[in-house]
């Protein structure tokens, strides 16, 4: 094990960002101890899209290469209208843009990715995994951190890091607030590349854009599967039930695309209609530290998926939170500080901006549709204003010694 004693790193939570800081911070020689509440580590859902701002940090924790393995590389970010089936915009994600960003843009299975960091932890001698954690309550006890689960085990380590997702209990430490319903649901699925047809480039990401809607459409498993995620607001939504799967249904879903054009209904035509995912975040909150105790990821900043940023942002997080360690030692309270100082604000600007693009691709009124389709066909495939400040964050890019 590492250099610091017995007293590990606990992380609660074995998703993406969990498992990229435990890996991060057992390479810069730290102790860490993963408490997962699942009986085994695994994702569900369907494809991820990575930018530059994630595959820094990917190849900083030298797992890019096994990523690379099982990714596709596209080619475009294309944005398409569902209605007219028209390009109203595009983005070339090639060797322009991995030079300009120092790393390429990604598209691969949420299972693939999780798989290879969890090996990657498995592999490492300073990290120690635990399943079937059922965490419910996290004490500072000045010197040391004591963590509670259900079974009324208790952990004890140096500090605490709460990876736990959108639904986190370590940050109820920090707030009582819950959770936004966006009214919006998401059904995703990928189908074999042999049953796809009717589609555009399969070099690239598809997003087609309409009225409380939209598609995205690519490529995973190195070009074995097709992924798709169908998005809609829901006009059956009500408080009252929220939690019910009473809103949102295939047959509403049905409905809402009943009028786009022909490649968008051959989409929700092989779309699973199994489970649904209601889509939430949170508004940012303005401290997520208290001494030897931080949040990260979703548990800290959850956010709406318009941009494709929420792995990526914990994936930053990751690596700013190995870096400020590295720098602090074992003064994990001034680390989580300066950690926080710097990604509590940069998140809180991607959530907004997370709200305020699907507010753009969603609209309903035909004057905003107008002049965000005239701006769009105005700018060229090169042109990266938009994306810089998401994409081409590099604090987190430092190299582990």
């Amino acid at each position: 094990m590492g250099n610091n004693g017995n007293d590990p790193v606990i992380v609660v939570g074995g998703g993406i960002g969990g498992l990229a800081t435990a890996l991060g911070l057992a390479q810069a020689d730290k102790n860490v101890q993963v408490l997962e509440q699942a009986p085994e580590i695994g994702e569900i859902g369907a494809g991820i899209q990575l930018a530059a701002n994630a595959t820094n940090v990917l190849q900083r924790l030298g797992v890019m290469d096994k990523i690379s393995e099982v990714s596709v590389f596209p080619k475009r970010l294309v944005l398409m209208d569902a209605y007219t089936g028209k390009e109203l915009s595009a983005l070339d994600l090639g060797e322009i843009y991995k030079e300009r960003y120092g790393a390429p843009y990604v598209v691969l299975h949420r299972s693939d990715m999780q798989r290879i960091l969890l090996e990657a932890c498995e592999a490492h001698p300073n990290i120690e995994i635990r399943t079937n954690q059922q965490i419910t309550s996290t004490k500072d006890n000045g010197n040391s951190v004591d963590v509670v689960t259900a079974s009324g085990a208790i952990h004890s380590g140096s500090a605490v890091i709460g990876a736990d997702g959108l639904w986190s209990t370590t940050r109820k430490q920090f707030s009582d607030d819950d959770p936004v319903c966006s009214q919006y649901v998401a059904y995703r699925g990928a189908i074999p590349m042999e049953e796809v047809t009717n589609v555009g480039n399969l070099d690239d990401v598809y997003m087609w854009i309409g009225r409380n809607m939209h598609v995205v459409q690519y490529p995973v498993r190195r070009g074995e599967l097709y992924n798709q995620v169908v998005v809609f607001k829901s006009s059956q939504y009500r408080k009252e039930i929220e939690r019910t799967d009473q809103w949102g249904t295939p047959e509403e879903m049905d409905e809402v695309f009943s009028n786009t054009c022909e490649k968008v209904k051959t989409a929700i035509s092989f779309i699973s209609r199994q489970k649904r995912w209601p889509m939430y975040d949170r508004n940012p909150i303005d401290n997520w530290t208290d001494g030897n105790i931080t949040l990260m990821g979703d548990a800290a900043h959850p956010m709406l998926q318009y941009l494709a940023q929420g792995a990526c942002q914990a994936l930053e997080d990751a690596s700013y939170l190995t870096d400020t360690v590295l720098k602090h030692g074992d003064d994990f309270k001034s680390a989580f500080l300066e950690y926080q100082q710097e990604r509590l604000p940069r998140t809180a600007y991607v959530q907004r901006s997370a709200r305020s693009w699907g507010e753009i691709i969603h609209t309903e009124n035909p004057t905003a549709t107008l002049l965000r389709n005239v701006i769009l066909k105005q700018r060229t495939e090169k042109d990266f204003t938009f994306i810089d400040r998401y994409h081409g964050y590099n604090k987190a890019a430092m190299e582990v010694n």
